[in-house]
């Protein structure tokens, strides 16, 4: 059998905590910044989790962890 690939999207984009939870980035940081206000932009830039619902989905894109 061949090897399972990692989706390299997926990849570059989340990381497996080892208490199991997967830590990803905001979105709405990049660019258009001056309407933002600073409590809103240092907010983004702390890390978010993926909801349980979409854990799976996550998961399944990431076979080797």
């Amino acid at each position: 059998m061949p090897k399972i690939k990692t989706k390299r999207a997926a990849a570059k984009r989340f990381r497996i905590l080892s208490s199991g939870k997967i830590k990803r980035n905001h979105a709405n940081k990049r660019h258009i910044l001056t309407k933002k206000n600073r409590a809103r932009l240092n907010k983004l830039k702390k890390p978010g989790y993926v909801v349980p619902a979409d854990v799976g989905l996550v998961l399944r894109c990431l076979p080797n962890g």
